[in-house]
């Protein structure tokens, strides 16, 4: 196994990885819209909160060795399930014509008071 960092994307705030590396697949941890680089911790809408997040998960992917376009499967927790279409645009601009296997899972709240967290499995190399 080989646990996957990088600055591109926020640094794990707990007692885990970025992603880990196992047998030709990376396992992505549910990441936040945070901006590595922005302190503050800005909100926006749902539709930036999105990409920002897929962003993230982009980053930490390429760091593996992977990428957007390797993507298995999602795992897309939001706040509230209203906010499904403007997820579901942002979504579709960033991921192209690649449709991973995903699940949407509505959460009562996250962190900071963002609206969405994304994890992922994607195949390596």
């Amino acid at each position: 196994m080989q646990a996957i960092e990088t600055r591109d994307a926020p640094t794990a705030a707990g007692h885990y990885s970025q992603a880990i590396v196992h047998n030709g697949v990376v396992y992505v941890a549910g990441q936040l819209p945070i901006d590595p680089k922005d302190k503050n911790r800005p909100v926006g809408s749902i539709e930036e909160q999105t990409e920002r997040t897929l962003r993230n998960v982009e980053a930490i992917l390429v760091a593996a060795g992977s990428g957007l376009d390797r993507v298995l499967q999602m795992t897309i927790y939001i706040s509230d399930i209203e906010l499904w279409g403007g997820v579901n645009a942002a979504y579709s601009r960033v991921m192209g014509g690649h449709k991973p296997a995903r699940a949407v899972v509505p959460v009562k709240d996250l962190h900071y008071g963002y609206q969405i967290e994304i994890q992922a499995i994607a195949a390596a190399g």
